[in-house]
C-alpha cells in the first residue's frame, strides 16, 4: 500500500530551453528555401494549373457514361488537381502573411 503524497511519473527530467544572448548571436538566421518575392507568381501559376485539372475532371465526369468511365483516370486527374490546388493555397497563405 502506497503512502500519501504526490508521485512523479517516471520519465526524463524537464529540459532547460533557455538560450543565452551569445548563443543566439552565434546562430545563423533561417532563410526560406523559396524567395518570398516569387510567392505571388507561384500562387497564380499553381492555382491556374490546379483549376485546369479540376475543370478537366468535372468535364470528364459530366460527359462520360458509366460504361466509359475509368476509375484510374479519375483518380489520377483528381490527385494532380488536388496537389496543385493544395500547393497553390499554401503559397497564397504565405503571400498574404499567414506563415504556416
Amino acid at each position: 500500500m502506497a503512502t500519501g503524497g504526490p508521485t512523479r511519473w517516471p520519465g526524463p527530467a524537464p529540459l532547460n530551453t533557455a538560450v543565452s544572448p551569445q548563443e543566439l548571436e552565434a546562430m545563423s538566421r533561417y532563410t526560406s528555401p523559396v524567395n518570398p518575392a516569387v510567392f505571388p507568381h507561384l500562387t497564380v501559376v499553381l492555382l491556374a494549373i490546379g483549376m485546369f485539372f479540376t475543370a478537366w475532371f468535372f468535364v470528364y465526369e459530366v460527359t462520360s457514361t458509366k460504361y466509359t468511365r475509368d476509375i484510374y483516370k479519375e483518380l489520377l486527374i483528381s490527385l494532380v488537381a488536388s496537389l496543385f490546388m493544395g500547393f497553390g493555397v499554401l503559397f497564397l497563405l504565405l503571400w498574404v502573411g499567414i506563415y504556416v
